[in-house]
């Protein structure tokens, strides 16, 4: 089976475009809320997205999503600018999960190296938005693409799945540990920052170390888009089919 290929679901019903009203009769559309989370006594600011019809009462789903290195800083409104954010805001209806956005301090440092500060969000955000940490996915694009290869291969047992957008990694490592992971890996044949290939390896690896131990190969999935470049995130996040399949994923009972 070649490596590269294309896939396309049916879209499902996800929620209503208009959802619940909020006070004062206004159509609930989703919305980003900023909270701050100390970690080791330092105070770091991160977003989570509010889908339409949320309460915090509620057992939501979750996606937490990794920036990449130009939204690296403090100013807590970068991270959501670019990729995942604004996707949610043009069709809220398509994502019925909470979204958490870290933002990394600073671009010379990789997203393993701030395991403590994404853990901390996440853990914050299960606490305040309602979520339901055992059905979380792990996304990212470009530097946050590689973070979700890593973290997700360090910490399998916490995630369901992984949408790494324009990632690299080390093949070896991350196929001996994420193998039981179901993915979908998106990359831009055009990409002069982050060489396709590294996608291609990794996919390729996770593949047969399940075809090797029994497992599904085809829940691991690769899509390239021959006419992107490194912004392959526009494409990736666009695509109703990744909705229809994080709400599969995230639905099921976890496995052992």
């Amino acid at each position: 089976m070649p490596a590269a290929f294309l896939v396309c679901l049916p879209l499902v019903a996800l929620a209503a475009t208009s959802g619940p009203a909020r006070s004062g009769g206004v159509p609930d559309s989703g919305r980003f809320v900023r909270h701050t989370v100390r970690v080791g006594g330092v105070p770091h600011d991160y977003a989570a997205w509010l889908p339409p019809g949320h309460s915090a009462h509620g057992d939501w789903p979750a996606i937490l999503f990794l920036h990449g290195s130009g939204e690296c800083g403090t100013d807590n409104r970068r991270q959501t600018d670019v990729g995942l954010g604004p996707a949610l805001q043009a069709h809220p209806e398509r994502w019925p999960f909470v979204v958490v956005f870290p933002q990394k301090p600073l671009e010379d440092e990789d997203w393993e190296e701030r395991e403590d500060l994404v853990f901390a969000v996440l853990a914050d955000a299960v606490r305040r938005e309602g979520i339901d940490r055992g059905r979380v996915a792990l996304a990212g694009m470009s530097q946050g693409g590689h973070g979700a290869w890593t973290i997700g291969a360090r910490h399998p047992e916490r995630w369901r799945c992984l949408v790494p957008v324009c990632g690299y990694g080390r093949a070896l490592n991350v196929q001996r540990r994420a193998m039981r992971l179901p993915v979908w890996a998106f990359h831009g044949l055009r990409d002069d920052v982050v060489n396709p290939d590294d996608t291609r390896r990794i996919v390729a690896g996770l593949r047969e170390q399940r075809r090797l131990n029994g497992l599904d190969p085809d829940e691991v999935r690769m899509t390239l888009f021959p006419e992107a470049n490194h912004d392959s995130w526009d494409p990736a996040f666009a695509s109703d089919s990744l909705t229809t399949w994080l709400v599969e994923r995230l639905a099921k009972p976890r496995t052992p």
